[in-house]
């Protein structure tokens, strides 16, 4: 309501009063809430985030363009509002969702290089890194080879079958149990006589120098032995 003025004459309306005019009369501004999305180009497809995930790491080039949206690195939009990115999108992805939420994963069809490129040209420092570490571990299981393994067969009695596996040790793992009758006399009884075939991974050299066998492999390798 107009306050009246001098003389009773109506002044200006209230600033109050004047917002609710514009208000119910006018185009509504959009609410603040829906500046936090934001809505990226690169490279032709389009990827929606919100400036929160975007602005993650501060000193990125992600958080420069769309969070602190100054005249620093001048970036255009297209028709729709979209910042255009000239980079290519096939490799945002995993960049976008480690800003998500913290962890690198990468699809088979994807080389790792590529995301390494992508992280360094968006300054993602914490990227980077575990991307190079991930490149440096696929490269030494290359240049170990396959795992490979040694597979030995000991005979045994019965009666000596129970302590034998129990007493595995060093690496060794039951592989395969196999019975070959009870011909072999033992005493007044029958023995049931069996095959025990363990195997371990073949990773105890060390610059080309094989470590002989702990006391305990020596045990399980003479026990029962009579192939």
């Amino acid at each position: 309501t107009p306050s009246p003025g001098p003389g009773g004459a109506p002044g200006p309306p209230s600033p109050r009063a004047a917002g609710a005019a514009a208000g119910s009369g006018g185009a509504l501004s959009p609410p603040a809430a829906s500046s936090k999305w934001v809505r990226l180009n690169v490279g032709g497809t389009y990827f929606v985030s919100t400036r929160q995930t975007l602005c993650r790491e501060p000193k990125s080039f992600l958080c420069r363009l769309c969070c602190q949206d100054g005249p620093e690195l001048g970036s255009d939009k297209d028709e729709t509002g979209a910042y255009l990115i000239d980079r290519d999108p096939t490799y945002f992805g995993p960049i976008l969702n480690y800003l998500r939420h913290g962890k690198l994963i990468i699809n088979k069809e994807l080389a790792e290089e590529g995301v390494l490129e992508e992280a360094e040209f968006y300054n993602i420092a914490s990227l980077v890194r575990l991307v190079k570490e991930r490149i440096r571990d696929n490269e030494n299981r290359t240049s170990q080879g396959p795992v490979k393994h040694v597979y030995r067969v000991l005979q045994c009695q019965e009666e000596e079958l129970t302590q034998m596996v129990s007493t595995m040790s060093d690496g060794w793992k039951f592989e395969q149990l196999i019975s070959i009758g009870s011909s072999y006399n033992y005493g007044n009884e029958d023995q049931a006589e069996f095959l025990c075939v363990v195997s371990r991974e073949l990773n105890n050299s060390t610059n080309g120098i094989v470590k002989e066998p702990s006391e305990k492999a020596k045990i399980l390798q003479e026990r029962g032995s009579r192939m």
